[in-house]
């Protein structure tokens, strides 16, 4: 299961039965799954035939044939993902946390980590590439304003700032309105703005 801190926490099982064992804790907020994500450590259960905490749990995992359970937190950068693991029989499960399972966790966490940070630089290389794109057209408008109202660049480019906040319009289309007009028609709307 993976955890930003959000309502959303996207889970996925390899076996059908599974898939309610994660739901009812989900749902009641009881079990090895939110009692890892509170503690940060690996909670288990070495017979739930023995166990009495989680009741709704237990009575939904014995029904399914499962005896044990381990689950194990991994955090890194904000995320949290915890890997349950369960087995048929008592005490199967007692050294998970230190072997394979630590080794799985740690790589698929990693690998959310750097997906996510992977998207965010994608996200910002399109910003930065549309801000790019439209920088020619900005600077042409700040070059008229500049002419119309005898100003600098500085005060040019505040005036289209203002215009784009006052229409609720983007820079780039304010600034292309103006070169499409060449600055024409617009020198009392500019002046009232320039104040």
């Amino acid at each position: 299961m993976v955890s930003e801190g959000g309502p959303e926490r996207p889970a996925a099982v390899t076996h059908p039965d599974l898939a309610a064992l994660v739901s009812v804790q989900l749902r009641s907020g009881d079990g090895p799954i939110p009692a890892a994500l509170e503690r940060g450590e690996p909670v288990d259960s070495a017979d739930l035939l023995r166990e009495e905490r989680w009741p709704a749990y237990r009575a939904l995992a014995l029904d399914s044939g499962v005896r044990s359970s381990v689950t194990i937190p991994f955090r890194r950068s904000g995320l949290t993902v915890t890997l349950s693991l369960y087995s048929f029989r008592p005490g199967a499960l007692e050294d998970a946390p230190h072997g394979p399972a630590r080794a799985l966790g740690d790589l698929a966490v990693t690998c959310l980590v750097r997906d996510r940070s992977y998207r965010a630089a994608l996200t910002e290389l399109d910003q930065l590439g549309a801000a790019l794109r439209t920088r020619p057209v900005v600077d042409q408008a700040c070059g008229i304003v500049m002419h119309v109202l005898g100003c600098d660049a500085d005060a040019a480019f505040g005036v289209l700032r203002r215009v784009s906040q006052a229409t609720q319009r983007k820079l780039s289309d304010v600034a292309s309105a103006v070169v499409d007009k060449r600055g024409r028609g617009l020198e009392r709307e500019l002046v009232f703005l320039s104040d």
